[in-house]
């Protein structure tokens, strides 16, 4: 079995081991697809709480003090800032932190492969069809999976729902 170092509770230690836990936290959800920071479901809401427990006591170690739960929030709260800053400025980071929009429908067909490989059921996105006014996944031009885990839906030509016509030039009398 691999031994990890052990790394103290002092609290520049425990800003360390917040930072350790943090981001192997983004990366871990990073990996396990888009949909676990978009729409969530109860049990990914379920997954995203028990991982918080799971860490907390890995970030502060034997310091229990107000002083060590006040550096890990701090420590937290900096290391988003900072992330956030850096994908703002770099689109290859931003790219990898957050992932790239991913075609899920094209001119009416369902691309499996795609709907497979990001972990999402069809009838997720038969439903996300509906809720932009569309009856059919053969009423859509373009339907794509958001780095929000939002599905955004494009209908095909002269199916554009109501709602989302431009306004007429004529008028009712």
């Amino acid at each position: 079995m691999v031994s990890l170092p052990e790394i103290g509770s002092s609290l520049p230690e425990v800003v360390l081991r917040t930072a350790i836990v943090y981001l192997f936290v983004v990366t871990a959800l990073r990996l396990s697809g888009k949909r676990e920071v978009g729409q969530m479901s109860v049990l990914e809401l379920v997954v995203i709480l028990v991982i918080s427990d799971a860490v907390q006591n890995s970030m502060v170690g034997d310091n229990t003090s107000l002083w060590g739960g006040l550096v890990a929030v701090t420590t937290l709260l900096a290391l988003d800032f900072g992330l956030k800053a850096l994908t703002s400025r770099s689109r290859r980071l931003r790219e990898a932190v957050e992932g790239e929009p991913r075609l899920l429908v094209r001119d009416g067909r369902l691309l499996e492969r795609a709907i497979e490989e990001e972990g999402i059921e069809v009838d997720e996105v038969r439903a996300a069809v509906r809720s932009h006014g569309l009856a059919r996944i053969e009423d859509v031009r373009l339907a794509v999976l958001e780095t929000d885990g939002s599905i955004s839906v494009i209908p095909r030509d002269g199916d554009t729902p109501p709602s989302n016509r431009p306004p007429s030039d004529e008028r009712s009398t």
